[in-house]
């Protein structure tokens, strides 16, 4: 396999807004993104990912990602299992309020405190999922408590302070443009996979160009009909990519 960025994990929450669990968890998610664990996770958006969006799927095939839904419909978790891969963790609120005795919040579009309490205990949970899933000693509850903030002003003080949530096409997944058939393609992890089998001495061969197409099938959606062109174009980059590199070898 090539080597790609840093591990992280992803969080794809629910997009619901009919209930206010749904809300709670973007605001769970978001917690953990900013504060709790903003150096470990990347934020996948359903929408996208629901609409085809390669490199949010890609992502979830890849990387460790927790679904966090806010019934037992568990649309995010069930929209990664089948377009991706069956989530790392999954997460349903409402679970989460009938096991730990919660309030059930009331808000929707801004949450009560119920909400916020139940939002906190949410992302707490996640931050314990990350560390589990990144195999990372888990923070003090201490710490924890110090890191994560609820809604108000003392957030609003220490907002320059917070570090931009990630999202997951912003991870670090290279990604290359080559021509198929005369179309522009976007490649995922292909300059990693290209380097790979160049550092493995691997010729620019027929034989070559099969393994380089198992490879970057793990990553990229190929269409059968387009599969032969696929392997032309991708033989074809290896090809000028090892080219390069010899020359520029030669010139030093």
């Amino acid at each position: 396999m090539p080597n790609l960025p840093q591990k992280k994990v992803g969080l794809i929450a629910c997009s619901g807004e009919d209930l206010p669990e749904g809300a709670i968890s973007r605001v769970a998610v978001l917690q953990v993104l900013e504060r709790l664990r903003p150096e470990d996770t990347v934020t996948l958006c359903l929408p996208l990912f629901l609409a085809g969006e390669e490199r949010e799927r890609a992502f979830a095939r890849y990387y460790p990602t927790i679904a966090v839904d806010g019934c037992d419909k568990r649309c995010a978790a069930r929209a990664t299992e089948k377009y991706s891969a069956k989530p790392a963790a999954s997460l349903v609120i409402s679970d989460l309020i009938a096991q730990d005795g919660l309030l059930r919040p009331q808000g929707i579009r801004q949450l009560d405190a119920a909400g916020e309490e139940v939002a906190h205990a949410v992302a707490q949970e996640l931050a314990r999922e990350v560390d589990r899933l990144l195999g990372k000693k888990p923070v003090p509850a201490v710490e924890a408590e110090t890191n994560v903030g609820l809604a108000g002003p003392k957030a609003e003080e220490e907002a320059e302070a917070i570090t931009v949530a990630t999202c997951s096409c912003a991870s670090g997944i290279p990604v290359a443009q080559i021509n198929v058939n005369g179309h522009r393609v976007e490649v995922l992890a292909l300059p990693a996979i290209l380097e790979q089998f160049r550092e493995l001495g691997k010729p620019a061969s027929e034989a070559t160009a099969d393994e380089l197409m198992a490879t970057v099938k793990l990553y990229n959606q190929v269409p059968d009909d387009e599969e032969a062109d696929w392997r032309e174009a991708v033989l074809r980059e290896y090809t000028q990519y090892a080219a390069a590199l010899e020359q520029a070898t030669t010139e030093s």
